[in-house]
């Protein structure tokens, strides 16, 4: 859960400022998160939260919004995985904190028993699936001076590097060379799949 990559005073802090925030706001950022984590949608939009933070009387710095929503989606995610109910959720929250109103539980407790089965399962797919996914494709075209599967100098190949986003978050590169025809091949290949998932 949070309270074990959060300092206390951290986790008291974020906490001061959800207890700040009008319940329907609190509510609705709560909810952006869900959806996110239940694959509903590609991102949490932080813009739109902002501008509801923005309401009169919210008075939060963008920081400390950035905080909320890390906090929110790292203990919805934190309670996917470990699959825990609604009681079990605010029970760990209050474990980590004293300063919990007790209406802001009440927000969080009605929204895990709603949701909490759908955002565990999305974590079991994405758990299941461990998959990067590619965010960046780039491509050179150069000439053999020396190689294995090219049977002259001089031949013409192609260069292709790959960025992908793993399922840890970070990023990394891949490159590989193919011949014309194994390039050729390859774009057929892709277009076969973009025409399929298009009919999906």
């Amino acid at each position: 859960m949070p309270a074990a990559e959060v300092p206390s005073s951290g986790i008291d802090s974020v906490v001061d400022n959800i207890c700040r925030l009008p319940l329907d706001l609190f509510t609705e950022t709560c909810q952006h998160v869900l959806i996110y984590l239940q694959g509903l949608a590609s991102g949490i939009d932080s813009a739109f939260i902002s501008h509801k933070f923005l309401q009169p009387g919210v008075g939060l710095n963008h920081e400390a919004q950035q905080e909320i929503i890390r906090f929110l989606l790292l203990t919805f995610r934190s309670a996917g995985q470990s699959n825990i109910s609604a009681d079990e959720l605010v029970s760990k929250l209050e474990d980590g904190s004293q300063k919990w109103s007790k209406s802001s539980l009440q927000v969080l407790h009605r929204l895990w028993s709603e949701h909490g089965a759908a955002v565990h399962a999305q974590q079991e797919l994405q758990a299941s699936l461990r998959i990067g996914q590619v965010v960046d494709v780039q491509w050179r075209l150069g000439m053999a001076v020396s190689s294995d599967v090219c049977r002259s100098l001089n031949s013409p190949y192609v260069t292709l590097l790959l960025k992908i986003a793993e399922p840890s978050g970070l990023m990394c590169q891949k490159s590989f060379e193919m011949s014309i025809p194994q390039f050729q091949n390859f774009h057929k290949q892709f277009k076969e799949m973009a025409a399929l998932m298009e009919t999906v």
